[in-house]
């Protein structure tokens, strides 16, 4: 155990110059395992895009009355928030504009059947060293789970 060096009078030192100790490592989240897609069969994401803002969880609440502005990506649990970015780009315009922001939110119905969106994360455009973002996170790492009855298991934002 450290001890505390004290003035005369009873007063604690001030630190040493070198500083304090540095925070303890970090350990990196639990990577996903990388899946064989010419063997695993992909699933089917459901992605609902608005700019401005997320949907609100009333909007899931009739199924077959989802928003319209649906993109639908086949994938696997091993996709990054970086490769989704890059499908969503192909399809909607206002993706590819230089100063966008990509929200992902995961939209799932809780323990009383009432939709949830719960956001986990947040990609650019157009990345670069100095903005990092979201982009490297897997599904798996983001606790996404498939659920057969709930197809609608992602929504993007575009800010």
């Amino acid at each position: 155990m450290a001890e505390v060096q004290r003035r005369p009078g009873g007063r604690p030192l001030p630190p040493s110059a070198r500083g304090p100790p540095p925070p303890p490592a970090t350990k990196p989240g639990p990577r996903s395992e990388p899946v064989d897609r010419e063997k695993t069969c992909p699933l089917l994401l459901r992605v609902f895009t608005k700019v401005g803002g997320h949907h609100t969880d009333g909007e899931f609440a009739v199924r077959g009355k989802e928003p319209k502005d649906e993109v639908q990506i086949y994938t696997w649990m091993d996709a990054t928030l970086r490769e989704l970015t890059d499908l969503v780009k192909e399809v909607a315009p206002e993706a590819r504009r230089r100063d966008a922001i990509l929200s992902f939110a995961f939209v799932y119905p809780d323990k009383r059947g009432r939709f949830v969106v719960r956001e986990v994360g947040r990609t650019f455009s157009y990345p670069n060293g100095r903005r990092p973002d979201s982009g490297s996170k897997a599904l798996s790492e983001l606790s996404f789970q498939v659920n057969p009855d709930f197809l609608y298991t992602c929504a993007r934002q575009l800010l």
